[in-house]
């Protein structure tokens, strides 16, 4: 499928952020090429007056080199919060490079969310930041599913990539998310994931606007047999679901050796420690701690 890749100019690319995890988030993007068939950035659209589908498209942002740098010491800069800043078009643009490095020195912290290995190639840059996290979303072992899903990376090569950056001392991140009722399997993840990262995060399928359809119908042509349970969760509002799978994850993980907690904020962990397991089922609906900041490890 081809890209419509536009060139847009824009006054900044950090915008102050209401997320719980960072100050500023930073997205060198408009769209994403991996047109994951269950992204809630999707919504984007609203606001760019694209009429492509969601997936098809990619703006390219260009911004003045930033003033004073210095000015966001100590602050935290959560870069992909509505864009993968890894797609493939940054293995020519350069626009999360560009990023980095005009904030090199600057005293700032960063969390990358990526489902790519396309990081690997800003490594040494980005382990010069400090408390630097990098997060990859990994929601199936199979590549078959993943497929389905995305057109990021293999599963293979973002396991490669978080252990490349766990190996050179950089906190990694498996998120597993969105986690498909009845087809993730999260134990065989973590077991997988739990030696190359320091968290793991936990995070439910949340269907909503156009996308809610588009999965719903996948499931019925290639679930059938879970369309009662898909019904149930998303057509009824039924979450008696999560709220088993949160009490068998605490049972997994206390039998793994694992730490399972609802909130990591206040957890500080040495970096060789096993890593915590940290559920945001449903955030605060279910879990009414996940709506405060979500934990820098030092």
């Amino acid at each position: 499928m081809q890209t419509i890749v536009n060139h847009v100019d824009v006054k900044s690319v950090l915008t102050k952020s209401n997320l719980p995890v960072s100050d500023y988030s930073v997205n060198p993007y408009v769209g994403c090429a991996h047109a994951c068939k269950y992204c809630y950035a999707s919504f984007m659209k609203r606001f760019t007056g694209h009429p492509e589908p969601w997936g098809t498209f990619v703006d390219i942002k260009h911004w003045p080199d930033i003033k004073n740098p210095k000015r966001y010491a100590g602050k935290e800069l959560f870069l992909g919060s509505v864009t993968d800043p890894y797609q493939p078009l940054e293995e020519t643009a350069f626009r999360t490079r560009a990023l980095l490095e005009q904030m090199q020195g600057s005293g700032c912290s960063l969390s990358i969310a990526t489902k790519s290995d396309l990081v690997l190639r800003d490594l040494d840059l980005i382990k010069t930041f400090p408390n630097a996290r990098v997060s990859w979303s990994i929601n199936t072992l199979d590549e078959n599913f993943r497929a389905d899903m995305d057109c990021a990376a293999s599963i293979e090569r973002r396991l490669a990539a978080m252990k490349a950056f766990h190996d050179a001392g950089v906190r990694t991140t498996c998120f597993i998310s969105p986690i498909f009722p009845g087809i993730t399997d999260i134990p065989a993840i973590i077991r997988r994931a739990k030696a190359q990262c320091n968290l793991i995060w936990l995070e439910n399928l949340n269907l909503r606007g156009g996308y809610k359809q588009t999965i719903l119908d996948y499931i019925a042509e290639k679930h059938p047999d879970l369309v009662p349970l898909y019904d149930a969760i998303y057509k009824k509002g039924d979450r008696s679901y999560w709220a088993d799978l949160d009490a068998q994850m605490r049972q997994f993980c206390a039998d793994e050796g694992l730490w399972y907690v609802r909130d990591d904020d206040s957890i500080k962990r040495p970096f060789d420690a096993p890593p915590i397991v940290v559920n945001y089922f449903f955030h605060e609906e279910i879990i009414p701690s996940a709506k405060k900041k979500q934990g820098k490890e030092k």
